[in-house]
């Protein structure tokens, strides 16, 4: 079972778009779901997130990401609710708190928020490689290939510090370490020294790609020297002036 952030190839029309037209789709969509203050409209923008990623192949995945986000907002949910003390109350606890009508309605549109402004750059990072966003930011938007190069390495990484992660905590069960409790605070602090090997594998890992960058002439990399040419075509288009459009949308309502 692959990462979140892994590539899935295909040949859908969302794969055969340009990387920078998936990368602006994105950004667009994380922006609408904050230029809008309407429930339904944020949670239209996760429904057209699931539509997309059924389209490209990638729906199992889409959906183990809105449960794992489902579970973070939870908690972010029942930790906001409490800090909004305007509007007609609607439940009395003990100890002096209470829920609000804006207090509900401020912290359900906090949540949705943030799992409609996550799962557009994660959808978009599962059927794109790395080295042609790299790429394209260079030739098209103009980015140092440093700058381009250090930002698709860091995304790189993130699904394989997770498998190293895991493996850590696989060596630790098998020497009777319990990770399986359900208490929040003690998972915690059984994973906390785990951040020192995963640190220092880190650290290799890295010394290694740099070492291997510079062997293949990193530094003697320029703009127009890629192989590959990135040339929009009628579905990139098609595709800016959906991506305005819901822009539009969001702040109309």
């Amino acid at each position: 079972m692959g990462g979140f952030l892994d590539y899935v190839p295909g040949g859908s029309f969302l794969h055969r778009l340009n990387p920078l037209t998936k990368l602006f789709l994105s950004l667009l969509l994380c922006m609408a779901c904050f230029l809008s203050n309407r429930h339904l409209f944020v949670v239209g923008i996760i429904l057209l997130n699931l539509c997309m990623a059924a389209c490209a192949g990638i729906f199992s995945r889409a959906l183990r990401m809105l449960r794992a986000l489902i579970k973070l907002s939870a908690f972010f949910f029942l930790l906001q609710i409490f800090f909004v003390r305007d509007g007609n109350i609607l439940l009395s606890l003990p100890f002096g708190l209470f829920i609000t009508d804006k207090g509900f309605s401020f912290s359900l549109l906090f949540v949705l928020r943030l799992i409609a402004a996550t799962m557009p750059l994660a959808l978009m990072l599962s059927i794109t490689r790395m080295s042609d966003l790299a790429n394209v930011l260079v030739e098209k938007a103009g980015v140092p290939y440093k700058y381009a190069f250090a930002l698709t390495t860091a995304i790189r990484f993130i699904p394989i510090f997770s498998s190293e992660m895991s493996g850590i905590m696989e060596a630790q069960t098998a020497r009777g370490v319990e990770f399986d409790t359900k208490n929040f605070f003690k998972k915690i602090r059984l994973l906390l020294p785990l951040c020192v090997p995963l640190l220092i594998s880190s650290v290799k890992r890295i010394d290694g790609g740099a070492i291997s960058a510079e062997l293949r002439g990193f530094n003697l990399r320029r703009r127009g020297q890629g192989y590959k040419v990135y040339r929009f075509a009628a579905r990139d288009y098609a595709v800016f002036l959906l991506s305005f459009a819901i822009a539009a949308a969001a702040i109309l309502l």
